[in-house]
């Protein structure tokens, strides 16, 4: 979910998409180390003694249940890294959109005594208190996404960049509607859950960019990060826009049913720019057939990251391309622009929404 989101149904009755794409990909050429069954560009870069195995460590794991395709694809590319360590034992506990069931299961990893724990917690706030004991506890904890109510909860946080979204998805509409010579041209904005800092950084994000170009939002709906919450907001959209240049949806899991309302409609005389990166918007894009021509990343691969970084502070050690000589506390990921020109390059990192 880029984020944080609701539960969602099956989408393939709404859209069918190709192959599947692997998202379970390595962190880049600094932090990797040695692996068996692998002969990534990253690993084959490394110039360090990260490379190498080191002290064993156990790494915990816990996320929201898995009911969408961006954070399937999150806890998919945490596991998946972990076998790529010799050195690291991998031990998730049960997902849940249950705070309290969360709270609970990340207790049962600090009683363990576990090296450290990567969290995406399903309610940020709420799962501080357990951040903060598991520190106490001498237990390093990768606060993942979502952040914690205060720093001291987590020794490292590693997220994506929401307002970069936003920012990125109108710069592209912006520039693209001055290559295209439109002249007030009207924008629609698919929002996600609208009470959520998330959703408001990228409405944020978005605005300053066609603020920026001298360009307005001329429509906003907010829906609720799934798939029928995104067909009838768009089906909404649509009905009280009869001609639109272009849209911006926030999230590819959700843009499966703003997709399918766009059909439905039989219109096609805009652009749509999608949000998050699954592999389903990249083969459309790539395709170049349908109204979606770009999508901005929000890096479900971040959980690979996230394993890998655990590995590292339980080591004692840093990432090898920078000077200090330990993991940063804080790392906030770039929303790559990705079109037609680029594809190829991000649709091996895309989940399948």
């Amino acid at each position: 979910m880029s984020g944080s989101r609701a539960a969602a149904t099956p989408r393939r009755r709404f859209l069918t998409g190709g192959a599947a794409a692997g998202a379970g990909a390595l962190l880049a050429a600094c932090t990797s180390n040695t692996a068996s069954g692998t002969n990534s560009e990253a690993q084959t870069k490394a110039v360090s003694n990260n490379d190498k195995p080191g002290k064993p460590v156990t790494i915990g794991f816990s996320a929201p249940q898995a009911d969408h395709g961006w954070i399937a694809a999150i806890s998919k590319n945490a596991a998946a890294q972990a076998k790529q360590y010799k050195d690291v034992t991998f031990q998730p506990v049960a997902a849940t959109n249950d705070p309290a069931t969360q709270i609970a299961s990340i207790k049962t990893l600090i009683s363990k005594g576990v090296d450290a724990i990567v969290v995406l917690p399903f309610d940020g706030k709420a799962l501080t208190p357990v951040g903060l004991q598991s520190m106490n506890a001498g237990i390093p904890m990768i606060n993942l996404d979502r952040v914690f109510d205060t720093p001291r909860a987590y020794r490292t946080w590693i997220g994506g960049n929401n307002y970069g979204m936003g920012l990125a998805a109108g710069e592209y509409i912006a520039g693209k509607l001055k290559q295209e010579g439109k002249t007030n041209p009207v924008i629609a904005e698919v929002a996600g859950i609208d009470n959520l800092q998330l959703t408001q950084d990228r409405s944020r994000g978005f605005r300053d960019a066609l603020t920026a170009a001298g360009m307005t939002v001329g429509i906003r709906q907010a829906a609720q990060f799934t798939v029928e919450s995104g067909q009838s907001v768009m089906s909404n959209v649509l009905q009280a826009k009869p001609h639109i240049d272009a849209v911006w949806n926030h999230d590819d899991d959700q843009g499966v049913g703003v997709l399918a309302a766009i059909k439905q409609a039989h219109r096609s005389e805009f652009f749509m720019v999608g949000g998050a990166g699954s592999a389903n918007m990249m083969r459309l894009i790539k395709a170049d057939n349908t109204v979606v021509k770009c999508t901005v990343t929000y890096p479900p691969t971040m959980a690979s990251s996230a394993i890998t970084l655990a590995r590292l502070i339980s080591q004692g050690k840093g990432m090898s391309d920078l000077t200090e000589r330990e993991v940063p506390a804080f790392i906030m990921l770039n929303s790559a622009t990705v079109t037609k020109a680029n594809v190829d390059k991000y649709l091996p990192l895309g989940f399948e929404s």
